[in-house]
């Protein structure tokens, strides 16, 4: 077809969508205040006071400021200015700020947006007023005064938000500024109404995290909190770029129960590519690919060191239930003497656990210089009695848990290891009794910490009671049933008075 004419259209865009683009991009009215000490942070302010009331908002920095041209680029909405330009003039900061939407999204909360902005002998005043601005139709021009500097205040911007629609809580806003502004980085510091804020310290295990990438470093802390302090508030992991956290991700570690509420950390990726929002990345990006490899492994860390703590943790409950049943069961022989195979076991005694004898009387004083030169010299040729030596426990694996307790002339070694699930529950040699961990019964119990010693005392009762009597099985678990009996028997006594 041929073309008869040519002209032009042009392009208008209705002023209500500039608010609606913000009103859709900040869904959380709070967020406007941490783009805007974002916006103080990329013009090298090292101090910013947030001043929140019912009626206004007030954010002062002591940053650059704006001329003339400045200001022009602040309200230019999509300026690549910070894109070009990615490093701030003075510090070097690899600015935040990418869209120029903030100003505009602050008008979903506020009639009136106001600038007040001084760069060396040049001042002046931008009055944003919703209402006048629409009623201005096809104009779109914002009344801008030129004031006289305070060469004395110095550098810096002002933005006054005034005529609340929305409320801001000041818990919400302190929360949404510890996420959502560089609070770690030098020389940089925000007051919230007079009060500084900090970055949020956490305490537990730490994994550092320090990983290349054809994109960049991948870098930032995990840190595996103490089980009373998870929480599921705020699950997941912070996920920053340029200091300021865009989402909070599990990377797959929903699926793990209730440890997942003691995982907390940052990881800071400033490659990722973020949506215009800043509320998430871009997900099919090159970049978030492999960032998301890179996080597969540190998942795989973070599940090794929870294995490795889960492990530490079922052996001091092994070593405490063994430790107890032991105590019981040495109460229980001293009461009942025929049934022990170590010879008599006074009721007073003392058991030592872990190692050498526990003695039974001391010297008094005085008592060795009251002696003569004759009695001394007979006594050193008196033989000396070997020391008795603790029963040789065989260990299969490097984790066996042993716990030696003397028993009147002899002493019993408990060594709890891995045999297998088809491997026996328990065996003796000799004054050695073993545990094995594999067996199904014994993880179960494990599990339970109301009956886990009682599980264990009777599994050693049993060992205990057939060293004693070989012949006859059934005898040997009559006398296992009496020091099981009397190794709990005050349990059942407080039980008594307890219900009384």
């Amino acid at each position: 077809m041929e073309t008869k004419e040519k002209t032009e259209l042009k392009v208008t865009v209705d002023k209500r969508h500039i608010v609606s683009i913000g009103e859709r991009l900040y869904t959380e009215s709070v967020e406007l205040i941490r783009e805007l000490v974002n916006n103080a942070y990329d013009a090298d302010a090292t101090e910013v006071y947030i001043e929140i009331t019912p009626e206004r908002i007030e954010i002062k920095d002591n940053g650059s400021g704006m001329d003339l041209e400045g200001l022009k680029q602040y309200f230019n909405i999509g300026s690549e200015e910070k894109i070009i330009h990615s490093r701030s003039p003075k510090m070097g900061r690899a600015r935040i700020g990418q869209f120029g939407i903030g100003k505009f999204a602050s008008l979903a909360a506020a009639s009136r947006f106001e600038v007040i902005t001084q760069n060396k002998d040049f001042s002046a005043r931008v009055t944003f007023d919703k209402k006048a601005w629409k009623e201005a139709k096809d104009t779109w021009h914002l009344p801008l005064e030129i004031l006289e500097p305070d060469l004395k205040k110095g550098d810096g911007t002002i933005v006054v938000l005034s005529d609340l629609s929305k409320t801001f809580e000041l818990d919400e806003a302190e929360k949404k500024l510890m996420e959502g502004v560089p609070l770690k980085a030098p020389d940089f510091a925000v007051y919230l109404n007079n009060r500084r804020l900090f970055p949020r310290s956490l305490i537990g295990q730490r994994i550092p995290i320090l990983e290349g990438s054809k994109y960049g470093l991948v870098s930032g802390e995990i840190v595996i909190t103490p089980t009373s302090m998870a929480s599921v508030k705020d699950l997941g992991i912070d996920v920053k770029v340029k200091g300021v956290t865009v989402k909070k991700d599990l990377f797959g570690m929903e699926t793990w129960g209730k440890v997942v509420a003691r995982i907390k950390g940052e990881i800071n990726a400033d490659f990722l590519l973020i949506t215009s929002d800043r509320s998430n990345f871009v997900t099919d990006s090159d970049e978030y690919q492999e960032f998301l490899k890179i996080m597969g492994k540190i998942v795989s860390v973070i599940k090794k060191t929870l294995g490795k703590e889960a492990d530490r943790r079922a052996d001091q409950r092994a070593g405490r239930a063994v430790k107890e049943a032991l105590q019981r069961i040495h109460k229980a022989l001293a009461q009942n003497p025929d049934l022990s195979p170590f010879g008599p076991i006074p009721y007073g005694e003392k058991g030592g656990i872990g190692g050498g004898a526990v003695a039974e009387g001391g010297k008094k004083k005085g008592e060795d210089e009251s002696k003569t030169v004759v009695q001394k010299e007979e006594e050193k040729q008196k033989p000396k009695t070997k020391r008795r030596r603790h029963p040789l426990v065989k260990k299969i694996t490097p984790n066996a848990i042993v716990r030696r307790m003397r028993m009147g002339e002899s002493s019993v070694s408990v060594c709890l290891d891995f045999f297998g699930e088809s491997g026996p529950e328990c065996f003796s040699e000799g004054n050695v009794v073993y545990i094995n961990r594999d067996y199904p019964l014994f993880k179960r119990e494990s599990k339970r910490s109301a009956t886990y010693t009682m599980y264990v005392a009777r599994l050693l009762t049993q060992e205990i009671s057939l060293m004693k009597e070989t012949r006859s099985p059934r005898l040997a678990f009559n006398r296992q049933s009496k020091l099981l009996k009397d190794a709990f028997a005050e349990d059942k006594v407080k039980q008594h008075e307890t219900s009384r």
